[in-house]
């Protein structure tokens, strides 16, 4: 056989080996340096286990876990660990892995009402034991009909389902000392790469905690996040109730011609929240006149600011809008972030004190002259807009920093209405896959930014990272500020968003950088049977999935 030559983008080093080498043993062989031991590999910017084996030209960059690729495939098979303890420790439960909160992944044992601390400490002490074994994880390519037959055998009825509705004619299973296993993306190794997390009882189950990211031999630390935490049980209550809290399960929904009921009730569920939303704020409209509006990229607070106005109206109330952006410094004055760059997501880069008196004077009843930003001059400028509260009037202020107590530090709490919105993701694919409200808001953003900004797939994909950093500097640390949270994740929405994503997604070149997370959601996206284009034309004018896929009767 000829030799094939192995790029490795690491070092800068090219160096020819035999057909079949694994990256395992090009990494070994190379001596990378990486801050900790390398997880996984880019080969040819597609995500690979480090067992991979090679037959042809490779560019490669090896990552640990300081990169999030590394971080995610560190969760799924430390996921992996738990669950084997779990079928070691705990043989007649079943794990269920729900979503992310507090710095880790709160699970239950399906079966168990409340945990003891001493069954989380048998879990604990197995994965420590499984972990100084460093056993391999084996991956194996199957029939999908044998693969189904397995995940029965070891009571995994929800990833058969999916199998089941998914079509393909091969599923990947991941082995484990003999345990079979399915995941969406490659695992370590071996379980000697997990000797760094945490196990420990957290509500009626347990907190799976991760390292930081850029210390990986230390714990991150448990973050309060009780009000988060209720939003998903209440969530959880409700697609209980539908029956429809895994992929498989919508994914029946939708090929038993059920997508548009899917749609009306998961759109009556939003307006009733819209509806309770407004009429708290009516009962306290004698003294609270400031609604604060703050989430993510994508998280819909937009199109939930709008919805909220409207229903305010219905109460008997008027929302009056105020533009956070209007309150801009001067460019000349902006801050600038640690590369020197002009900082616009910084809270300093508005004029909190102009602000603040503005909120004052508008609620003792004044009458205030409101400023105006020119984007393209970076500079403020007055159009003689003026405004001033009347009895029934609500001041509604939607922006990133928006919870952020500095924003608004002259205005007694009192008189302020807190609100945090989310695209809070509270299906899963199965028990122990869940899928990332991360991954959901960056689909929803893909599809908003090609149809409004003209923007491709990979540049979206190239400027996400920058876009996280801002949003765990400003968004983020002041969540559990707000008084009440609305999750504006929608059940059926991946099932329409995969028919506009996937063109967008497919035009990202095997060159670019962004292939692999082009290809990462492309998986994510393959998993979801699409609804039709009949019952799409149900989803309201109003609905907040219109903020992303056009339609909306709002002005945006």
């Amino acid at each position: 056989m000829n030799p094939i030559n192995i790029y490795c983008e690491n070092n800068g080093v090219t160096k020819a080996y035999l057909p079949g080498v694994s990256l395992l043993e090009v990494a070994r062989d190379q001596q990378v340096a990486l801050p900790s031991p390398a997880l996984a590999a880019l080969a040819n910017h597609q995500l690979k286990e480090l067992r991979y084996e090679l037959f042809a030209p490779h560019s490669v960059q090896f990552i640990a876990y300081a990169h999030p690729d590394g971080q995610r495939c560190y969760q799924r098979s430390l996921t992996f660990l738990l669950q084997k303890a779990v079928r070691d420790v705990l043989p007649a439960y079943a794990l269920s892995v729900q979503h992310s909160v507090a710095s880790g992944f709160y699970c239950e044992l399906e079966g168990s009402d409340d945990l003891s601390l001493s069954m989380v400490g048998a879990l604990a002490r197995r994965m420590t034991a499984l972990a100084e074994a460093d056993l391999p994880f084996e991956k194996a390519k199957i029939p999908t009909p044998e693969a189904i037959a397995l995940f029965l055998q070891h009571g995994h009825v929800e990833k058969a389902r999916l199998q089941q509705t998914r079509g393909k004619l091969y599923t990947s299973v991941y082995y484990l000392d003999g345990y079979a296993d399915h995941f969406y993306g490659p695992l370590v190794p071996s379980t000697g790469y997990l000797r760094c997390f945490g196990l420990v009882p957290y509500y009626r189950g347990m907190l799976l905690m991760f390292p930081k990211a850029d210390q990986p031999d230390a714990l991150l630390g448990i973050a309060p996040q009780q009000k988060m935490f209720d939003i998903f049980r209440e969530h959880k209550r409700w697609v209980d109730i539908l029956q429809a809290g895994t992929v498989g399960k919508i994914n029946e929904l939708v090929q038993q011609g059920r997508g548009g009921e899917l749609i009306k009730v998961s759109e009556a569920l939003h307006e009733n929240k819209y509806a309770h939303l407004a009429a708290e704020v009516a009962s306290r409209s004698g003294e609270v006149k400031l609604v604060l509006i703050a989430g993510p990229s994508s998280s819909g607070k937009t199109t939930t600011s709008k919805r909220l106005a409207v229903q305010l109206m219905v109460a008997g109330l008027t929302p009056r809008v105020v533009e956070m952006d209007s309150y801009f410094v001067n460019r000349e004055q902006s801050p600038r972030d640690e590369q020197g760059e002009l900082d616009f997501e910084s809270i300093h880069a508005v004029d909190l004190a102009l602000f603040n008196d503005h909120l004052g004077r508008l609620l003792r009843g004044e009458r205030v002259l409101l400023p105006k930003f020119n984007f393209d001059s970076g500079q403020r400028y007055y159009d003689n807009t003026y405004m001033a509260l009347g009895e029934k009037d609500i001041l509604v202020v939607e922006g990133i920093h928006a919870l952020n107590p500095q924003l608004t530090e002259a205005i007694p709490l009192r008189h302020k209405l807190r609100i945090y919105a989310s695209a809070l993701t509270f299906i899963s694919f199965d028990a122990n896959n869940r899928i990332a409200t991360t991954d959901n808001r960056l689909v929803r953003r893909l599809v908003r930014d090609a149809a409004t900004r003209g923007a491709t797939a990979a540049a979206t994909l190239h400027r996400w990272a920058s876009v996280r950093r801002g949003e765990d500097r400003n968004i983020f640390p002041f969540q559990e500020n707000a008084d009440v949270m609305f999750n504006s994740s929608l059940l059926y929405e991946i099932s329409v968003l995969r028919r506009y994503a996937e063109p967008l997604l497919h035009r990202v070149p095997p060159s670019d950088e962004a292939y692999a997370d082009a290809s990462r959601l492309l998986k994510l996206l393959s998993c979801f049977e699409p609804i039709s284009p009949d019952d799409e034309r149900s989803i309201p004018p109003t609905s907040v999935l219109r903020e992303f896929i056009g339609g909306s009767s709002f002005t945006y």
